[in-house]
This record gives structure tokens, sequence and C-alpha cells, in this order.
């Protein structure tokens, strides 16, 4: 099955229901001008419950951060992608392979961040797609 990139009214309902986004790659807080720690600064202040993903980081924005998706505990509305391209496949891989109590409804590739057979897999297992949008940049357009 072929991924089709997601309308405007999908793109605005996602960025107004997120309520727990799982940010892969997030940057710590000596990062603050990288979009990897900003824009999910700036969903957390938006009262988004944030979920840190990255091995190195111990915490980020003030919340314990996890080595790797398969330590979540609950399913976030959406899993935002900080992560170069090389490294999408295996990150379908590992979200597909998530149980269905902690899948999300939509995986979401930052700016700059594609891979249609990444998304063709996540969509084949029933997760909308979003790539190459800065998640912030819509926050600021349609979550009031």
């Amino acid at each position: 099955m072929p991924w089709t990139e997601p309308t405007e009214a999908e793109v605005a309902a996602i960025v107004r229901e997120a309520k727990v986004v799982a940010v892969v790659g997030i940057k710590g807080d000596g990062a603050v001008s990288a979009p990897a720690h900003s824009v999910p600064a700036h969903m957390k202040e938006r009262g988004i419950r944030i979920v840190p993903v990255n091995p190195t980081l111990r915490e980020a924005l003030g919340v314990p951060a996890l080595a790797s998706l398969a330590e979540l505990t609950l399913a976030p509305d959406v899993i935002q992608l900080f992560r170069r391209p090389e490294y999408l496949a295996a990150l379908a891989d590992e979200i597909v392979a998530l149980p269905a109590s902690t899948r999300p409804k939509v995986v979401w590739m930052q700016e700059g961040i594609a891979s249609v057979p990444a998304a063709e897999k996540l969509e084949a297992a029933g997760m909308r797609v979003v790539m190459d949008r800065c998640f912030g940049v819509d926050m600021a357009k349609y979550r009031r």
C-alpha cells in the first residue's frame, strides 16, 4: 500500500488532539536551539505530555528519558522522530513491533526527515504517518 500524504485537515486534527508525544532523538537541555529540543519544549509549554526517548539522556525537559521505545508503558498519541533518514527503517520495525498497548496512532517525521518505505510499513500496520513537517509550525497554526 503506497503512503499517502495526510490532508491539512488530518494534520490539524493530529496536532489539536495530541496529548502525549514520545520524542525519539530528543536533545538534552544543552541544545536549546536545536529543533529536537525547542519543538518538544514548545509542545510541553502547550500542555502536551512529552516522553523523551534517547539512550544518551537521563532526562530532557525535566522528564525522565527512556532508552528505547520498547520501554513505553503507555500508547502515545504520536511518536515524533528526530532521527536521520538512514535510521528510519529500523525505527519503523521497532514501532511496528510494539505491543498494541503502546503503539501510537501517528508517527511524525520532523521537517527534513522522510522515508517512504518506512512510512509504508507503518501505515500497513495501521498507523498514520506525517513526513517532512515541523510539528511546532503546525502547532502554531492549528493548536490555539
